[in-house]
């Protein structure tokens, strides 16, 4: 007993070293740092950001959207139990598949091709379906293996699929098949999100009720980075578009970037005025920008550049309810979001 208590004493000891570490080269805020290179260039006030659509077909609260890879498709999954994909250019609904269980909490379009789609919620189950297909509503594979609720799913590529699980795992799939190819167990809560990193297909980051965020390597199926920071649940993460760093949004009303290069945080997004937790985060195609949706049916921009202490703009009236989602296209050229008072608003 005495031997697991000195154990203890001296992982609490090396955890502090390290935190001191950490913070005696936390010496300068990222305004200061990208303040010393080149002068920055103000992001427009007001932004040139407006209301493009509305797309009006769900019926109840819309709880997920994913763009397509060609910039032009989304879809959207919502508790009226259906699926929606979008031309989002043109506002119109060009598929729609019923879905067996309308308690969807998430979905995705692969990238490559654009003729997979995927979804899953409370069932425990992700259903994969062809749009390419004439009987769109017929399921091409269901993936069973999640004891707990599907969180996110986001596709490899067309032949493999991630999802992540009220279980505190993600599993790696083979949709032809359905078999499981890999298992990722390190969390110690409900795994709320997932995100496929943009230059490497081996590598994926996941966020957590337990607070953290983690890097997981697709080869090895080992958790390489473990980034903590944040005071309560993760609810969404996205990678940056160099691949190197990636954020996060929580319920502690804050948005976050940790950098997998330094292992630990170098911006932190949040003011009190702010007083409510981050449902989504997507950054523009430069970076330079972090979307942050909220629990108080806002949308709120962040410079990444800045000390995170002030917003560079809000959405205008975005959504009369709460903000379950939010992601930039490919292109970089659109943002869409999602709400609970069923619609889907594109924005450039």
């Amino acid at each position: 007993m005495d031997r697991l208590e000195a154990v203890k004493a001296e992982v609490a000891d090396l955890k502090a070293q390290i935190d001191a570490i950490r913070q005696e080269k936390n010496d300068k805020t990222m305004g200061d740092v990208a303040a010393l290179s080149v002068p920055l260039k103000d992001i427009r006030k007001p932004p040139s950001i407006k209301l493009r659509r509305t797309l009006k077909g769900h019926f109840g609260k819309v709880y997920a959207m994913h763009w397509s890879g060609d910039s032009d498709h989304l879809l959207s999954a919502s508790q009226d139990g259906r699926l929606i994909v979008w031309n989002a250019k043109a506002n119109v609904k060009t598929h729609a598949i019923s879905l067996r269980s309308s308690w969807v909490m998430t979905c995705a379009f692969e990238q490559t091709k654009g003729n997979l789609v995927a979804c899953g919620g409370l069932d425990n189950i992700c259903s994969v379906y062809d749009i390419s297909q004439a009987q769109q509503n017929r399921t091409m594979q269901e993936l069973t293996g999640h004891d707990g609720y599907l969180s996110c799913c986001r596709f490899i590529d067309d032949k493999t699929l991630l999802t992540a699980s009220g279980d505190s795992s993600c599993i790696q799939w083979d949709i032809e098949t359905g078999e499981v190819l890999q298992s990722f167990a390190k969390h110690n809560g409900d795994v709320m999100s997932i995100c496929m990193s943009p230059t490497d297909p081996n590598i994926f980051v996941s966020g957590s009720v337990d607070t953290t965020g983690r890097i997981w390597d697709i080869r090895t199926g080992k958790n390489v980075q473990t980034h903590i920071g944040h005071d309560a649940d993760i609810n969404s993460v996205h990678f940056f578009p160099d691949g190197n760093a990636f954020g996060s949004g929580s319920d502690d009303s804050t948005c976050r970037i940790f950098d997998m290069r330094c292992y630990g945080e170098v911006n932190k997004f949040g003011t009190e005025a702010v007083n409510c937790g981050i449902t989504a985060v997507s950054f523009s195609k430069s970076g330079r920008l972090l979307f942050g949706g909220y629990d108080d049916f806002n949308i709120h921009a962040w410079d990444t550049l800045s000390a995170g202490e002030d917003h560079s703009f809000e959405l205008p009236s975005p959504h009369d309810n709460r903000v379950s989602c939010l992601g930039v296209n490919p292109k970089g050229d659109a943002l869409c979001t999602g709400s609970w008072d069923n619609y889907l608003k594109v924005w450039a």
